[in-house]
């Protein structure tokens, strides 16, 4: 018994429309995907609205970051918290956001649907010390040479941190 021609061809386009799909959602999960500056902390560096293509692959090959690097990641589930709250021992942005099934996961660690990310410029990497005071950085006592820094915009006052970056952690910064 043959198969109708045309329910063939469309099941042979099927497939290769469900193939192309599951591809470039491999590629946009693991390898790049496109984006829009959708903040302006960055500025003078990149601009609100600028369209960007991210790399994921340090990522997904687990590999490390540098001091001066751009970097992407999902915004804390909670931006701000009082200093009687932090744990100094760990401190660390807290992630409430997980999705229960595989739909959700899809949609947000995929597709990004309803996911805040930020863009930021690494600062200090695992193991430093740092400290921001008075709108300037110190790492391990150094005062960091922010060149990219517009000198223009206003960096804050105050003393922000005094901690040792824990192992697999990186400070990152916006003000530029």
């Amino acid at each position: 018994m043959q198969m109708n021609p045309k329910l063939k061809n469309a099941i042979e386009w099927g497939y290769c429309i469900i193939i192309a799909i599951i591809l470039a959602l491999l590629v946009r999960y693991y390898i790049g995907t496109p984006t829009i500056v959708k903040q302006p902390s960055m500025y003078s560096t990149l601009e609100e609205g600028q369209r960007l293509i991210l790399t994921r692959w340090t990522r997904t090959v687990g590999g490390d970051y540098n001091r001066g690097d751009i970097v992407t990641f999902e915004a804390p589930s909670q931006i701000s918290i009082s200093p009687y709250d932090v744990n100094m021992d760990n401190p660390v942005a807290i992630y409430g956001n997980k999705p229960k099934n595989i739909f959700s996961k899809l949609s947000y660690y995929v597709l990004e649907f309803n996911k805040v990310s930020y863009i930021k410029r690494v600062i200090a990497l695992p193991g430093e010390h740092i400290k921001i005071e008075d709108g300037k950085v110190y790492i391990n006592g150094e005062e960091l040479d922010e060149i990219y820094i517009d000198k223009s915009i206003p960096t804050g006052m105050g003393t922000y941190s005094d901690i040792t970056v824990p192992e697999r952690i990186y400070v990152c910064n916006g003000r530029q």
